[in-house]
């Protein structure tokens, strides 16, 4: 056995997770605060951290005021998207967060003014998402998935691509994408956001529930759009 406090190399990967996490939203996080956040001992948060530093996965600069800023390395965002596709795969309480997630993301979607979406994503994550939207007044069109078309998810066609979801919209057109992969969140959350840049439209109308860990922030992209 290890020294008391010290992490195995294997590691927790929720912790591990949950520090790229609070790393990447924060670079001036302290240890203490991120050691608060994760709801962890100091020294545990200084050794998860030290690890991540040693694995690659995150880059320590010194600032004034003796202080550190961190930063994720490439390595680090892949590991991170890595985990949270883990994550979600084996969470005992995907389906719980996943519904209030979906639920907020509709609310905040409706806020907007939005009245038709699609989905990007065929799965459970897609399912609970319509499940979501009909609590509100934002109607899901379709999901698209370019693994799956022709075949059906919550009841809905599942298309190949957005411009075939545009197609399938009409003069109704779509107010915006829903990313819900769970496969590869950050990857196709990026592919779906440089076909909707290159239609002209804006970034903020691809957004994506929380629990995924999208980089950008999906809620505070859904801001940006506002006028």
């Amino acid at each position: 056995m290890g020294e008391p406090g010290q992490v195995e190399d294997a590691g927790n990967p929720g912790i591990v997770l949950s520090v790229l996490t609070s790393i990447e939203r924060d670079s001036a996080i302290t240890q203490r605060a991120l050691a608060r956040e994760l709801g962890i001992a100091l020294g545990l948060a200084n050794a998860y951290l030290r690890r991540c530093v040693r694995k690659g996965l995150v880059k320590m600069r010194q600032v004034p005021i003796n202080r550190y800023a961190y930063y994720l390395t490439p390595q680090g965002f892949a590991e991170k998207s890595r985990l949270t596709a883990e994550y979600l795969a084996v969470s005992l309480d995907f389906f719980r967060r996943a519904r209030t997630d979906c639920a907020t993301l509709f609310r905040q979607c409706e806020a907007r003014g939005w009245h038709s979406v699609a989905l990007y994503g065929a799965g459970d994550l897609a399912e609970i998402a319509v499940l979501s939207a009909g609590e509100t007044a934002v109607k899901v069109l379709c999901v698209i998935d370019p693994e799956q078309p022709g075949r059906r998810c919550g009841g809905l066609a599942i298309v190949p691509d957005l411009e075939t979801a545009l197609l399938r919209a009409g003069s109704q057109g779509l107010d915006g994408v829903i990313v819900t992969d769970t496969r590869a969140p950050q990857a196709n959350f990026d592919t779906v956001l440089a076909a909707v840049e290159l239609s002209g439209r804006p970034a903020g109308v691809v957004v994506a529930p929380s629990l995924l860990r999208i980089s950008p922030a999906p809620l505070r992209a859904i801001e940006e759009a506002a006028p």
